[in-house]
């Protein structure tokens, strides 16, 4: 222990006994960001009527119920769908405008970059009261198409930044070999840079799925009726009356969210391999 506390812990050579504020501190904070996640989880296998902790009786009372209900099915089923379908529009759209925004010359193109990521600096709400707003008017409000494209709004932004960095540490000059040697640029994007800035294709993507199936705020204005997402259902639910099913459909979404971001370090670690 007390050679590890007096070996470097950076190439500053700062040790790690130097550095031992910084560990508790950060664990603190790791705590109090995972301690309500590991109250919910097991209040979701309480046999109780109302959310406890802990619990008195052990059951799997509210996951049965979350399965054998065909509303909740059904929000799942969307919530899915939405996930799935912005991840396939986002992605692309925001490869190739970082790719655009990467090589271009053009003037004023930090204004276009700006311009790209404004739904990540607007406030949530005035995003979903806008997208209401002209949902309604073009009339596909409560729609899964509609929900696809706010979604992919907010999506945009992530992939924008995370392929971007990407970029940035790419050396294009191996884009103008392939390009010299007579491939056109389709095709040497696609089968020289893409390629090797895979990883972060994956994280945009999971990124994309994610932003989607966890929003609120957007789906409480544009979603509803056979379209009601996850997210929706579960917030009208604790706004209406204290259903345990809620700790169960967070459980199963933790885990759900937990796996995509192992797989991302497991695409991650394999691409360092």
């Amino acid at each position: 222990m007390r050679n590890w506390l007096q070996e470097p812990a950076s190439e500053t050579q700062i040790t790690h006994g130097g550095r031992l504020w910084l560990y508790a501190l950060a664990t603190i904070i790791m705590i109090l960001l995972v301690a309500p996640t590991l109250i919910v989880i097991p209040m979701s296998f309480s046999d109780s009527q109302y959310l406890e902790f802990p619990p008195e009786t052990w059951s799997t009372r509210w996951y049965d119920h979350y399965f054998s209900s065909t509303e909740w099915m059904a929000a799942t089923a969307t919530s899915f769908k939405a996930a799935f379908l912005t991840m396939l529009l986002a992605t692309p759209i925001g490869i190739l405008a970082a790719y655009g925004l990467h090589t271009s010359s053009m003037a004023y193109i930090r204004l276009v970059f700006v311009l790209l990521i404004t739904p990540m600096m607007v406030p949530l709400i005035l995003v979903a009261v806008g997208a209401f707003y002209v949902f309604v008017k073009v009339k596909i409000v409560y729609s899964l198409f509609g929900l696809v494209l706010a979604h992919s709004l907010l999506a945009l932004p992530l992939v924008l930044i995370v392929i971007g960095s990407a970029l940035k540490s790419y050396d294009m000059n191996q884009e103008m070999a392939a390009r010299s040697l007579g491939a056109p640029r389709w095709k040497a994007f696609l089968t020289v840079t893409l390629p090797q800035i895979r990883f972060a294709v994956i994280t945009s993507a999971l990124l994309s799925f994610l932003t989607s199936f966890d929003e609120v705020v957007v789906a409480m204005f544009i979603s509803g009726g056979d379209n009601a997402t996850l997210t929706r259902n579960m917030f009208n639910s604790l706004r209406d009356q204290i259903d345990p099913t809620i700790a169960s459909i967070s459980t199963i979404m933790v885990l759900v969210t937990s796996l995509l971001m192992i797989l991302s370090q497991l695409f991650g670690k394999a691409k360092g391999t």
